[in-house]
Formats: structure tokens, sequence, C-alpha cells
């Protein structure tokens, strides 16, 4: 499902314009982005917990080549869902 779709079911579901969707899960993602810029958790209840992780700087190497290459370090989101919605699903 892409974005548009995505906001298009929400606002169907909720009875909102496809307009005020579209804000809210803009700021839902602007909060998301600035939590865990500051390496804090979100926790949706009922639907799980965004937690960001550092990943430590490494060497990679490209197969094709044999370079060595070394990959900066990073922070990435992980997500943990939650048991109701793990429950919901089965």
């Amino acid at each position: 499902m892409d974005n548009k779709k995505l906001v298009e079911t929400v606002a169907a579901n909720l009875g909102r314009s496809t307009e005020d969707v579209s804000k809210l899960l803009e700021a839902f993602a602007g909060v998301l982005c600035a939590r865990c810029s500051e390496m804090d958790s979100v926790q949706v209840p009922g639907f799980g917990t965004f937690e960001p992780k550092k990943r430590d700087e490494r060497v990679m190497v490209q197969p094709s080549t044999g370079k060595r290459m070394l990959v900066p370090p990073k922070v990435v989101v992980g997500f943990k869902v939650s048991n109701v919605l793990k429950t919901k699903l089965k």
C-alpha cells in the first residue's frame, strides 16, 4: 500500500478529508523523527513501539571489485509489534 492509498483508506474509515489525514500522518512522522533523533522510543498503544538503535561504523568489502569501504555510524529505527496487534493478526 502506498501513501496515497493509506491516506484514502484512513480518511474513509474516520470520515475525515484526505487533507486532514495527510496532515495527521505528516505530523506523526515529524514527531517520530524528532523523538528518535533524541534516542527516545515512541509507543503507540495497541500498535507497537518505534525504537532508535545506533549502528557502529564498519568496513564493507564490495564483492565485485574487492574494494574496502568504511560505512559511517548511523541511527536506524526498529519496530516492535504490540501483543494486542499480534493477537489480532493471528
